[in-house]
C-alpha cells in the first residue's frame, strides 16, 4: 500500500509538471494604456471594470494633480476606450482629478471602482473629504465613497458626487479595498483605521478599522447612510480590515484583516498574522451585527497578512491570497470551506515556490473561470522578477498544477501587478501593473499600466 502511494504521488507530481511547463507560451499581454504620471495619472489602485461597450474602468492613486495634501497626490478616476479599428490605440478620458482637503475633496484612493447596472462609477479614497482627520500635522481628512454618474448627452462630462465623508472616530478612517453591492442597491466596505476600538493597531492612526454599509436614500435627491457593522477591537478580535468583501446569499458579510488576531504569529508582526471573518445580522438583537471568527493566521504552512479580495467557488467555498507560507514566507492561495459542525476549515491551495516559478507576494485576489481554474497576479517574481499572471488548474486528490501565461518585463511592458483580473466574454483578462510602462515622469519605477492577456 505504502508502495503504490508513492507511486501516485510520484506520478501527480509529475502530472503537475508537465501542465505548468506550456503555460507561458499560451497567452500573450498587450499594455492598453501606460500612465504618464501627469493630468492623466500615475500608480492604477485595484483593478478595472467594463461596461457593455467595452471600456474599462478604474482609478489611479497619485496623478492628475499635485497640490493635495497631505499626500500631495491627488490621484483620478479614467476611462479607456477600445479602439473603433483594430490596431488603433485605446483612448483614456479623465472623468474626475482629485482636488484633496482644501476643496472638501477625496484624495489618494486605495482601491479600484465598481459600476451599477445603469452605469454609475462608485468607488472610495483614502484621505479628503470634510472630515478633521490630522496626519503628521497637518488636516487631510479621513476619506470619502464617491459616486461618478455618466452625462446625459454623448461627449459630456460626468457628475462627481461625495456620497459620506468619514469623521474618523467611530465611524472609520482611511477606506481601503473596494467595495461591493448587494442585491437592494447598498454599498459594503472597509475602513484601515478608525472605529473606536484598539489602541494598538498604528502609531499614527487611531484605531483599528471598521466594515460599514452606505444604503441609498429613499427618495431621489436625498443623502446615503452610513452604518457601521463592526468595529474591530485589535487582538483575537482581528485589525485592519483588507477590503474586498463577500456576500453570501442569506446576506452574510465575508472578509479578511491584514493584521490581529494569533499574536503568536510566525512572522515579525507582534500584532497578529490577520483573520478571515464573517458578519451576520440578527433580527433578534435589533439589527446589530455579529463578528464570527473564520480563520486565525498563523504566518507558516496556511499563509499570513491576507490581501483582500475574497471569492466564492460553486460549492460555498471561500479562496483568497495572502503572504507567509511554507516557502520563505513566498506567498500562498488559500481555501476557507465550512464544516457540518459550523466550523471553516483552512487549506492551503498552493504555496508559492522560494524559486519564484509562478512569481511571488499575490497582492490580490483570484477569478474562476467556467471550468473552476483559478487566475490570479503575483506581484513579484517570475522569469524576469517583475510579476507574473497566474493559473491554478485543480488535479485529484486536492491538488493544483501552477501554471505562468505570462512574465512581466518592466518598462515598456509593466511590473509589479497587484490587482485583481477580470474576464471579457471572449476569455480576455484585464488587470493592472503598479509600475512600469512608458511613463516618464515617474522616475525608475514607471507610472504603471492596463493590459490585457489573450490565449
Amino acid at each position: 500500500m505504502k508502495a503504490s502511494h508513492a507511486v501516485k504521488q510520484t506520478l501527480l507530481a509529475l502530472l503537475v509538471c508537465i501542465l505548468a511547463l506550456p503555460a507561458s507560451a499560451e497567452w500573450k499581454e498587450k499594455v492598453l494604456y501606460s500612465f504618464q504620471g501627469g493630468t492623466d495619472g500615475a500608480y492604477p489602485s485595484g483593478g478595472v471594470v467594463s461596461d457593455k461597450q467595452g471600456n474599462l474602468y478604474g482609478a489611479t492613486q497619485q496623478g492628475g494633480g499635485t497640490n493635495c495634501s497631505p499626500m500631495a497626490a491627488c490621484g483620478t478616476v479614467y476611462q479607456l476606450v477600445p479602439p473603433a479599428k483594430k490596431g488603433d490605440p485605446w483612448t483614456e478620458n479623465v472623468l474626475h482629478v482629485f482636488q484633496g482637503k482644501q476643496h472638501n475633496d477625496g484624495e489618494f484612493p486605495s482601491g479600484g471602482v465598481i459600476a451599477d447596472a445603469v452605469g454609475n462609477i462608485y468607488g472610495t479614497s483614502s484621505y479628503g473629504g470634510t472630515g478633521d482627520c490630522v496626519l503628521l500635522g497637518i488636516q487631510g481628512g479621513c476619506g470619502t465613497v464617491f459616486e461618478l454618474s455618466p452625462p446625459q448627452t454623448k461627449g459630456g462630462k460626468w457628475t462627481y458626487t461625495i456620497l459620506y465623508s468619514f469623521k474618523g472616530g467611530k465611524d472609520g478612517y482611511l477606506p481601503f479595498g473596494d467595495l461591493v453591492f448587494d442585491s437592494a442597491g447598498n454599498l459594503y466596505g472597509a475602513t484601515y483605521f478608525g472605529g473606536g476600538k484598539g489602541t494598538t493597531c498604528n502609531p499614527y492612526y487611531q484605531y483599528c478599522g471598521t466594515v460599514f454599509r452606505m444604503s441609498p436614500p429613499k427618495i431621489k435627491g436625498g443623502a446615503w447612510t452610513e452604518k457601521v457593522l463592526h468595529r474591530f477591537a485589535g487582538g483575537a478580535d482581528g485589525a485592519n480590515p483588507s477590503g474586498g468583501l463577500v456576500l453570501g446569499n442569506t446576506g452574510v458579510v465575508y472578509g479578511t484583516t491584514s493584521t490581529g488576531g494569533n499574536s503568536g504569529c510566525k512572522t515579525t508582526y507582534s500584532v497578529g498574522c490577520g483573520t478571515a471573518f464573517a458578519l451576520k445580522h440578527s433580527k433578534k438583537t435589533r439589527g446589530a451585527w455579529t463578528e464570527m471568527m473564520l480563520h486565525r493566521f498563523t504566518g507558516g504552512d496556511d499563509g499570513g497578512s491576507p490581501n483582500g479580495g475574497l471569492i466564492f467557488d460553486a460549492k460555498g467555498a471561500l479562496y483568497g491570497t495572502g503572504g507567509g507560507g511554507a516557502h520563505q514566507a513566498q506567498g500562498v492561495v488559500f481555501r476557507l470551506m465550512s464544516t457540518s459542525g459550523g466550523r471553516w476549515d483552512d487549506t492551503t491551495v498552493y504555496d508559492f515556490p522560494s524559486n519564484e516559478v509562478c512569481g511571488a507576494s499575490p497582492l490580490a485576489g483570484v477569478v474562476f473561470d467556467a471550468e473552476g481554474s483559478l487566475y490570479g497576479t503575483a506581484s513579484e517574481g517570475g522569469a524576469v522578477g517583475g510579476g507574473t499572471i497566474y493559473r491554478l488548474r485543480p488535479l485529484e486528490e486536492n491538488s493544483w498544477a501552477c501554471g505562468v501565461l505570462y512574465n512581466f518585463n518592466g518598462a515598456p511592458d509593466g511590473s509589479f501587478p497587484a490587482s485583481v483580473l477580470i474576464f471579457d466574454a471572449a476569455g480576455n483578462l484585464y488587470g493592472t501593473t503598479r509600475y512600469s510602462g512608458s511613463g516618464q515622469a515617474c522616475g525608475n519605477y514607471g507610472c504603471g499600466t492596463v493590459f490585457t492577456g489573450k490565449p
